[in-house]
């Protein structure tokens, strides 16, 4: 695996370092000893699958208080998606940045979202599927979000979102508050 710090500190790009031949490659996608010796968690709660079926679709920007915050590493295993971690953790140098990569699955990247981040992404093609690993369980009750095009953030999408769920239009813009 290849792995690449981000502008925020504890955020990654992740890529496969592949051994390939002409039938194609491998290459790790998660591993244990690498992720720990990168200073990240190694430990999987669970395995997630989000599809969306048209282009423009925006989820997020979602997270988990604690105790129940999160690692996610993010994966798109089919189409291409723009995912975007935002740093919410106060005291960080990096305190309310926000970092976009374009994850497709022709080029097999996936980004390492920490504790104390929350994470969106809008879809850049139809049937855009992402597979995420997560250090916690889903916690009903503990999920909360920041509203997507919050000004003190900035984040600039590569398109106007076309579809958004309501819960997502309707999170509010960052405050210390949501983190209660």
């Amino acid at each position: 695996m290849i792995f690449t710090e981000t502008k925020l500190k504890g955020a990654f790009t992740i890529e496969i370092k592949k051994i390939g031949d002409d039938r194609g490659f491998f290459g790790r996608s998660w591993c244990k000893k690498e992720m720990e010796e990168h200073g990240l968690e190694g430990s999987i709660a669970q395995i997630n699958t989000s599809l969306s079926k048209f282009k423009g679709t925006l989820r997020g920007l979602h997270f988990q208080i604690a105790p129940y915050q999160e690692c996610k590493m993010i994966r798109c295993t089919r189409g291409a998606i723009f995912d975007v971690i935002v740093d919410l953790r106060p005291g960080s140098a990096t305190f309310l940045q926000w970092v976009g990569e374009e994850l497709t699955m022709d080029n097999h990247k996936a980004l390492y979202s920490p504790k104390g981040f929350a994470q969106g992404f809008i879809t850049m093609t139809a049937d855009a599927e992402i597979t995420y690993f997560t250090t916690d369980f889903y916690a009903p009750g503990m999920d909360r979000g920041v509203r997507w095009n919050d000004p003190q953030i900035g984040i600039q999408w590569p398109l106007q979102p076309a579809i958004i769920s309501d819960k997502d239009q309707t999170w509010p813009d960052f405050t210390l508050d949501i983190l209660k």
